[in-house]
């Protein structure tokens, strides 16, 4: 049963998407009004005229946010051309300043003020006809839409976007993403025979994950499924073969394929892929950084009385239980991730920024950027965070920092995006996004994918 606790710390700020909120709000007005949850023997026809109904304004709402999406994107363009040229003077600070013309808000960005960048148009009609026709979202006399229906009308709307040649990177978590959580990516595993298609495509693949291992043979245990399909599959051709990267740590150590290796990895030096903006964050600095994490770690270890152990990386700081037997209560690690990641933010080591804060004239560089989470068993600390993984990626692939991907060109796939202790939401600043539940979902979208591919195609 559901407690009025868990009912009211699911409702917490940091534990909900604004903008999914609000657009299921909007079709919560339509189930009230249509809706007929009479339950009369005999009311067939009754029911089938509200379906017809509740998904005709489904629609049109759909259609509604879809309009106001394409004007916060005009607005976007707009305000990125006045700062390219100079007119908006941006200051210092994450993105704040001293505006000498004030960028024009977009209708959007005034009712859902935390909505960020949008990289393309997402047909929202279509997608949540395509869901309707998957879940019968307009049938349902007494569940309204919710959260996981708009969750999925989104993500469909997203794959219709980036289909038809637009796609050419995809990354992924690794956790609850490709496998189950603490689990590996399997020989038997689906998600593997999709992945290899992605790569036939010639769509290069990259798994971005928390992960933080220093060596190639953690990441093979891992990812060993993957790695010796590669490696045996008769229809990929070298170059196929070699668009695969891992990048650990969320941004911190790049694995390139080495069929030749025994682990099937290779380390990749840091000078060799690290764009310009974390080449100049200082070492003494990350060290400072992990240094106050450590410090605040340890406070709530011992004001919680947690059954924890500090772990100290080159790269990241973190709390693992004691007894791995032993499950940490989730409402302690959201703690934990919430005071680590407001005492960090606070001084004056860390910034909230990620890379598409530096890509303008005067953009600022002060502070490392980090990244708090929550792990489902334990908290890190993490130098860098998924925009940053995700953007090396993109640099990785494109040649060089001159031609890196673009993000209408690459989609992130992963499982934490809600906006404090989710390692997965900052990647929204680079490029596109799907949001997922479990590696069953991560299939579903997968297919949905090489169909509309497909479709385009032929």
């Amino acid at each position: 049963m559901t407690t009025r606790y868990r009912v009211e710390y699911a409702l917490k700020t940091h534990r909900r998407d604004q903008f999914i909120e609000w657009v299921k709000g909007l079709l919560a007005v339509p189930f009230v009004l249509y809706s007929q949850p009479t339950g009369v023997f005999g009311d067939g026809p009754n029911v089938a005229k509200m379906a017809e109904e509740a998904h005709r304004r489904y629609a049109e709402i759909m259609r509604d946010v879809e309009m106001m999406i394409d004007d916060h994107i005009s607005r976007q363009k707009q305000n990125q051309a006045l700062t390219q040229d100079g007119t908006i003077n941006h200051g210092h600070g994450h993105g704040h300043g001293n505006f000498l013309c004030p960028p024009l808000p977009s209708k959007l960005g005034m009712l859902v003020p935390t909505a960020g960048p949008f990289f393309t148009r997402l047909p929202l009609e279509a997608a949540f006809k395509y869901q309707d026709r998957k879940r019968y979202i307009s049938s349902r006399r007494y569940v309204a839409p919710s959260f996981n229906d708009v969750r999925l009308v989104l993500n469909s709307a997203q794959i219709m976007a980036v289909t038809g040649g637009a796609l050419q990177l995809a990354t992924f978590d690794g956790d609850v993403t490709l496998y189950d959580d603490g689990e590996s990516l399997e020989p038997s595993s689906p998600i593997i025979p999709r992945l290899l298609d992605l790569l036939r495509k010639n769509i290069k693949v990259g798994i971005v994950t928390a992960a933080g291992y220093t060596t190639a043979d953690r990441y093979y245990e891992r990812l060993h499924g993957l790695l010796d399909a590669i490696a045996g599959s008769a229809d990929l051709d070298d170059a196929q073969k070699q668009s695969v990267v891992i990048m650990g740590g969320e941004a911190n150590y790049l694995f390139a394929l080495d069929l030749g290796s025994p682990h099937r990895l290779s380390p990749v030096p840091r000078a060799r892929w690290l764009t310009p903006e974390m080449a100049a964050w200082s070492e003494a600095d990350i060290a400072a950084l992990l240094d106050v994490a450590e410090s605040a770690l340890r406070d709530c270890v011992r004001t919680m009385n947690l059954p924890a152990t500090l772990v100290r990386k080159d790269r990241a700081v973190g709390i693992v239980p004691t007894d791995p037997s032993v499950r940490i209560a989730r409402e302690s690690l959201e703690e934990t991730v919430l005071v680590v990641q407001r005492i960090l933010e606070l001084s004056s080591l860390g910034a909230a920024s990620s890379p598409s804060a530096h890509r303008g004239p005067g953009a600022a560089t002060g502070g490392v950027p980090f990244c708090a989470f929550n792990g489902g068993r334990d908290v890190f600390v993490d130098i860098g965070d998924k925009s940053w993984g995700v953007a090396v990626c993109q640099q990785w692939f494109g040649h060089g920092a001159g031609t890196a991907m673009r993000g209408e060109n690459t989609l992130h796939v992963g499982d934490q995006f809600l906006s404090a202790g989710s390692n997965d939401f900052k990647a929204r600043s680079v490029g596109t996004t799907a949001w997922i539940a479990s590696p069953a979902e991560t299939v579903e979208l997968l297919d949905e994918l090489a169909d509309l591919m497909q479709k385009k195609l032929s």
